[in-house]
């Protein structure tokens, strides 16, 4: 993985989680985010992300974000 992409990621799903956190409902952001990133993000960002989370190296990742990216594992 790359260091670009590795440092982009994250604020990439934060940016999205935070959209939908905005909405007020916890379940509804994540659901709202995984949605998102499914719908809109190449397969392998979508690896990236979760390889990062799962070496405990997405350092700034949103709670929400978080358990989006889990959700579509």
């Amino acid at each position: 993985m790359s260091a670009v992409h590795a440092t982009s990621v994250v604020p990439m799903a934060n940016q999205i989680a935070t959209f939908f956190v905005s909405q007020g409902d916890h379940a509804a952001a994540v659901a709202g985010t995984a949605d998102h990133i499914k719908a809109f993000w190449a397969p392998v960002m979508r690896r990236e992300l979760l390889a990062l989370v799962d070496a405990g190296m997405a350092d700034g990742l949103s709670d929400v974000a978080r358990e989006a990216i889990l959700r579509l594992r």
